[in-house]
C-alpha cells in the first residue's frame, strides 16, 4: 500500500526532473511497504543506496539547469539541496552504526522534504524554466 502517489501538483513538466521525483516516491514507497511489514530496517541499506544515486543524479540535474539557464533561485536551491544530502548521510551513519529505530525518522524526513521541496521550491522555477524552453 504505496503511502504517497504522485499528483499532478508535483509536477513541473519538465519530463527528465519529474521522471526522478517518481523515483524519490518509489523509494519513499518501498521503505514505507516495508515498515508495514516490519521489515523496514531489512531495506534500509537500498533505501540509502537509492537515495544517495537519487540525490547525486537529481540535484546535479536541476543544478546543471538553473546554471545554463542563471536562475535567480539557484543559491536558494542549492542550500537546500545540501541540507538534503547532510541530512540523508546523517542518517546513513546511523544506520551504518546500528541504529535500530530508524525507519521513521527516514520516512518522515522524505515525506517532508518532498512536499516542502517539489510543492514549494521546485514550482518556483517551473515558469521560468518554461520561458526557456526546457520541457
Amino acid at each position: 500500500m504505496p503511502k504517497i502517489t504522485w499528483q499532478p501538483e508535483f509536477s513541473v513538466n519538465i519530463k527528465i526532473i519529474d521522471e526522478q521525483h517518481k523515483k524519490f516516491i518509489d523509494t519513499i514507497n518501498i521503505l514505507y511497504d516495508a515498515m508495514f511489514e516490519g521489515k523496514g530496517r531489512a531495506v534500509l541499506a537500498d533505501v540509502f543506496k537509492n537515495l544517495e544515486e537519487y540525490i547525486t543524479t537529481h540535484f546535479d540535474t536541476e543544478e546543471d539547469f538553473m546554471v545554463k539557464f542563471s536562475y535567480p533561485g539557484y543559491l536558494e536551491q542549492k542550500r537546500e539541496h545540501d541540507k538534503c544530502i547532510s541530512k540523508v548521510l546523517e542518517f546513513k551513519k546511523q544506520f551504518d552504526e546500528g541504529e535500530v529505530l530508524l525507519s521513521m525518522d527516514v520516512i518522515d524526513f522524505l515525506v517532508s522534504w518532498l512536499h516542502k521541496h517539489l510543492l514549494e521550491m521546485d514550482q518556483k522555477y517551473k515558469d521560468f524554466f518554461h520561458e526557456k524552453g526546457l520541457f
